[in-house]
């Protein structure tokens, strides 16, 4: 597939791009780690550097505080001249490397409340505890705000970016100003729709005041308010649109989300949420009011996005996460390396869950990624060959050993994959099973397709053993082994209705269950119960009610799901609250009987129809230690990863366990 679309060049204003592809505004924290916290880094630069060398039309910074008393930590800022200097680095830097650049102006609102020294601008009275309320922020303020939008797009300038974006989402200030949902006020200012157009309409006319007459200028705007009372609606949406029109915004860069709802999952969408989500609502916008747009969320392949555009549904497209998780997004797809494309499957752990947790730990330093360990590491933990070939056995084929054995080829190895299974991907293709999550059997299946163009030797239905190294004698093992399921001692557990979690989103047929429980995918029977409330027996729970079977999940913690961050939990809860899933908390399975399951909660007995039990209450690791005890003989360096290591474990940890152990093969003599 060629993507006659998608690579051709567009032109914006004056500005052409090279292609449509636009990594859009994503919070990094990497500017924590400058003096003052606000500031750009190398690590910055190297990584936007990385994305237009991959070939990206155009490289959105992160959002941008352009008032100095709301800026805070951990957030780039322009409102001062100081910052010029720096920003001028990275345009000059990325200009270097054939890419373009954009600023996505910014004033949090209540989104700068994660530093406390920064002021909140809010468009009301907001109690933040019984004892202190924000005051609403006052007619003057407003107007220093819209004066600060203007001068931070005369530092955008003078720094040499190629385009400005004004952002006017996700419950920031113009957002609020905008929504009748977030701005209750009574003055000019609120009440009616055009008050409530004032500001972040004079904000836009304070940019474009700045900016030369050829500079384009987006703005990031939601398409519509999810559940907010009195929210924008799309027909708001379009109105406004053809005011930023007037006023000088010439392309829409549509998303959604705000930050006092649950809303807040549609601004990181992970994978439970469809793809390309706001494509549709792009669309119309675009046709109703004649402005290029590009619509954001979950398009994270080349095909989708080429369709997109073929549909004439949209100018640009933005793929963002695509490019975090592989910074040469662009050109594989444009050279047809369909298979080396290191796909994002919107799993949320590396970007949005561990921003989240930077903001209040200061062990996290920035984002990351399951895909790409090496994410604003690009310079220290860039992958380098080393100083000679090494043949590299790797003791299991899921994601980590595929990753590990396709990145030491990279660097001119050999590596050699032995997997008891009859094929490659592990748990990544069992999480593809649950409804909505195809994500990660496709970035399975891409990844094992490599393995066979990248020619390397794999040994499937093979079990290695320890005497198995002291044949080979390699030059290095990685032992990515995973895990084995827990087995409870419950009474009734080995009978026929029982199968183990791992079985069941793998279809398998297993030796002594009838065909009533197992039958390729097709699993029969009208009521389960699955045993163990965490990630996995919430995908089981999933693949069952996607079926039709009334499930009940038993967990014997006060929680369910505490191993997801919290955008996922958040769609985990939507879905409970629409499949046939009753979950049931502090409740121990005791037996299981034929057609029934007993627990104990509390002090209560309590018994549940089961035509099908689940066994999904843990992992523990693989024994390794006679595979290390060989090594340790033979002098033979060895690297567990993952849930070898481990368990229960997150891919994210297995995938950046693997890598790390290249890095320090290659490093080897």
């Amino acid at each position: 597939m060629s993507f006659e679309k998608l690579f051709s060049p567009i032109k914006l204003r004056e500005l052409e791009l090279r292609n449509r592809v636009v990594m859009s505004a994503m919070g990094t924290h990497e500017s924590a780690e400058s003096e003052d916290g606000k500031s750009v880094t190398d690590k910055l630069i190297a990584y936007h550097t990385a994305r237009a060398q991959g070939g990206c039309g155009l490289n959105t910074v992160e959002v941008t505080s352009v008032d100095a008393a709301s800026a805070p930590s951990g957030f780039l800022s322009i409102a001062e001249d100081k910052y010029i200097p720096g920003l001028r680095r990275l345009n000059d830097a990325v200009h270097e490397a054939g890419g373009k650049t954009c600023v996505q102006l910014w004033q949090g609102g209540l989104a700068v409340a994660s530093d406390r020294t920064a002021q909140l601008l809010l468009p009301n009275d907001t109690p933040l505890s019984a004892e202190y309320t924000v005051p609403a922020i006052t007619e003057e303020r407003l107007y220093s705000v819209i004066d600060a939008f203007g001068a931070a797009a005369g530092r955008a300038v003078e720094a040499g970016f190629d385009c400005l974006e004004f952002h006017c989402a996700h419950n920031y200030l113009p957002h609020s100003m905008l929504s009748g949902g977030l701005n209750h006020r009574t003055d000019d200012w609120g009440g009616s729709f055009e008050n409530r157009k004032r500001f972040p309409l004079a904000c836009i006319r304070a940019i474009r005041e700045k900016m030369p007459e050829g500079m384009p200028l987006l703005m990031r705007i939601d398409c519509h308010d999810d559940m907010l009372e009195g929210g924008l609606t799309v027909e708001d949406v379009i109105e406004f649109c053809r005011d930023a029109k007037e006023a000088g915004v010439d392309v829409l860069n549509i998303s959604r989300g705000n930050i006092v709802s649950a809303a807040t999952v549609y601004e990181v969408a992970p994978v439970d949420i469809p793809k390309g989500f706001n494509v549709e609502d792009a669309a119309r916008i675009r046709r109703e009011t004649g402005m290029l747009t590009m619509p954001c969320g979950r398009i994270n392949t080349p095909e989708y996005a080429e369709q997109i555009l073929k549909e004439d549904k949209a100018d640009l497209i933005v793929m963002a996460r695509a490019q975090l998780a592989d910074p040469e997004f662009c050109n594989k797809a444009r050279e047809g390396r369909l298979n080396e494309i290191r796909y994002c499957i919107g799993c949320n752990q590396g970007c949005y869950d561990y921003f989240f947790a930077s903001l209040s730990d200061p062990e996290v330093k920035h984002i990351t990624c399951m895909r790409n360990p090496a994410l604003l590491e690009e310079e220290a933990w860039a992958l380098k060959p080393g100083g000679k070939s090494k043949k590299v056995l790797i003791i299991g084929g899921g994601i980590a050993g595929i990753e590990a054995a396709l990145d030491l080829k990279k660097t001119g190895n050999e590596p050699v994959i032995y997997e008891k299974a009859g094929s490659l991907g592990g748990q990544f293709v069992l999480a593809g099973a649950a409804p909505g999550k195809s994500d990660f059997a496709y970035a399975a299946e891409k990844a094992v397709a490599n393995v066979a163009e990248q020619g390397i030797e794999v040994h499937l239905n093979t079990e290695a053993a320890p005497e198995l190294i002291e044949e080979m004698k390699p030059d290095a093992v990685i032992i990515s082994a995973g895990s084995v399921p827990i087995v409870p001692d419950i009474e009734g557990s080995k009978s026929e209705s029982v199968i183990e979690s791992h079985d069941l989103l793998g279809g398998r047929e297993i030796e002594g269950k009838s065909a009533a429980v197992i039958d390729g995918r097709e699993v029969e029977g009208k009521s389960a119960v699955v045993i163990g409330g965490g990630l996995v027996g919430f995908e089981c729970a999933e693949y069952l009610a996607a079926r039709g079977i009334k499930v009940n999940i038993l967990e014997m913690k006060h929680e369910v799901l505490t191993d997801l961050g919290q955008l996922r939990q958040i769609t985990a809860n939507f879905a409970l609250a629409e499949m046939p899933i009753t979950v049931h908390t502090d409740t121990t399975c005791k037996a299981v009987e034929a057609g029934r399951v007993t627990a104990q909660k509390g002090e209560e007995e309590v018994s549940f129809e089961a035509d099908i039990v689940v066994m999904a209450v843990g992992t523990k690791s693989t024994e390794t230690e006679a595979f290390q005890e060989v090594c340790k003989k033979l002098g033979i360096p060895v690297y567990v990863v993952g849930d070898a290591k481990k368990a229960p474990g997150m891919a994210l940890n297995a995938i950046h366990d693997a890598y790390h152990a290249v890095l320090e093969i290659n490093r080897i003599g």
